[in-house]
């Protein structure tokens, strides 16, 4: 299975980052091998420690055999007892990512704080903010922050339906608990630092389970329902919540307002995006930018530019389950779920291509274990989107 990854745990480390050696699945030593057993016992000790590396299928942190690893500097890799059966000849261990690739060699190479261009964090709280600015120097590469505004609701106990089905009261009291959340954030970002919104995307089946007040539609895929763009167009309380919102940070923030800017969730082409803007009834010094994670998206991308967008963000976990019919929830597919598929890598290409050739600027969000690949193999974005914990160990992170 050409570069196929598999997942793991890692129980004790080593010195190096990436090793590559042949799997020995004997009992016998090979000196520089990558030992592949079920378990790690005492009669495996000589075959142990002629290993550069030990995969095994069970064991914990502790075990007798770990302790000798760990004390010899050779990393113990666990993985499912059914994935041991492909290791075999050569493989790659990274540790960094904790997974082991059969099939093609891993540089050794980890990406640098300079390698991600304007960064922007994908947070869930105010504490992932104060967390990636407390990185050091680096932490002025993170230009942005992108939260989601049902993460918002979540924190502060709202129910967001419920809210907006009520009267202008209960809509005031729904934004000005957003607003209030919003400029905790704003107050805790370094100069020249800003927050995106991305305005509320409430799939049906997740709604259902935050409302007490509203019957929500039952969808048969609730994925590929009424949701995002879609349902914002329909919202006119949304509208008026989310104008409630700016005017509550106006007030509490001043010119500083203009530090959080609105993103357009799930569109499918330019003239969504121009009628949700037209219904949302936005000034003309909103920025709003669009998310492209739709494979019509992709192909609407140069005409959402020009519809105005103010930047791009690819959703690349989306995009991979759409253009590959693979939820990227369920396991039985999980195989089929791959980030680095030919179909994707020439989709996040066009958007880069297209945005850059419009004087948009566009980043594209990574997991940890894709950032040096995507580097490698998509033209250069104006930056890359991480979550908080992978993104804090590449701004603190020096290779050497």
């Amino acid at each position: 299975m050409n570069g196929h990854r598999i997942q793991g745990s890692l129980l004790t480390s080593g010195t190096q980052r990436v090793l590559r050696g042949v799997c020995n699945r004997t009992r016998d030593p090979l000196e520089g091998s990558i030992l592949v057993a079920p378990s790690l016992e005492a009669g495996l000790y000589e075959a142990i420690v002629a290993a550069r590396a030990v995969v095994c299928g069970s064991g914990g942190l502790t075990g007798h055999m770990q302790s000798i690893c760990r004390g010899r500097g050779i990393p113990v890799l666990r993985v499912d007892k059914a994935d041991l059966a492909e290791l075999v000849g050569e493989v790659t261990l990274d540790l960094d990512s904790q997974s082991i690739v059969v099939g093609r060699r891993v540089n050794a190479w980890s990406p640098s704080p300079e390698d991600l261009g304007s960064a922007c964090a994908v947070i869930a709280d105010l504490q992932d903010i104060r967390t990636l600015n407390a990185c050091g120097p680096d932490a002025e590469r993170v230009d942005s922050f992108f939260i989601r505004e049902e993460f918002l609701c979540l924190a502060a106990g709202l129910r967001p339906l419920d809210a907006l089905a009520g009267g202008p009261d209960d809509i005031k009291v729904y934004a000005r608990a957003v607003a209030d959340r919003l400029c905790t954030f704003v107050e805790a970002l370094l100069p020249g630092q800003r927050l995106v919104l991305r305005l509320l995307d409430l799939r049906s089946d997740h709604a259902a389970e935050v409302t007490e007040l509203v019957t929500v539609a039952v969808e048969p895929n609730p994925e590929l329902g009424l949701h995002g763009a879609r349902w914002l167009r329909r919202s006119d309380a949304y509208r008026d919540a989310l104008h409630a919102v700016l005017g509550f940070l106006r007030d509490r923030l001043g010119d500083a307002a203009g530090r959080v800017c609105l993103s357009a969730p799930f569109l499918t082409d330019d003239e969504e995006f121009v009628q949700l803007r037209k219904h949302l009834e936005l000034p003309d010094g909103i920025r709003l930018s669009a998310f492209i994670e739709t494979p019509a998206a992709v192909h609407a991308t140069t005409a959402i530019c020009a519809a105005g967008a103010s930047e791009l963000f690819i959703g690349v976990k989306d995009l991979v389950q759409f253009y590959l019919a693979a939820d990227r929830s369920n396991h039985l597919v999980a195989d089929t779920y791959r980030t680095r598929h030919p179909a994707v890598m020439d989709a996040l290409g066009q958007v880069v291509d297209s945005a850059r050739a419009a004087g948009t600027p566009v980043r594209v969000f990574s997991l940890g274990l894709d950032l040096a690949y995507y580097l490698e193999h998509l033209p250069t974005p104006d930056g890359y989107m991480m979550c908080t914990a992978e993104l804090q160990q590449i701004l603190l992170r020096t290779n050497p």
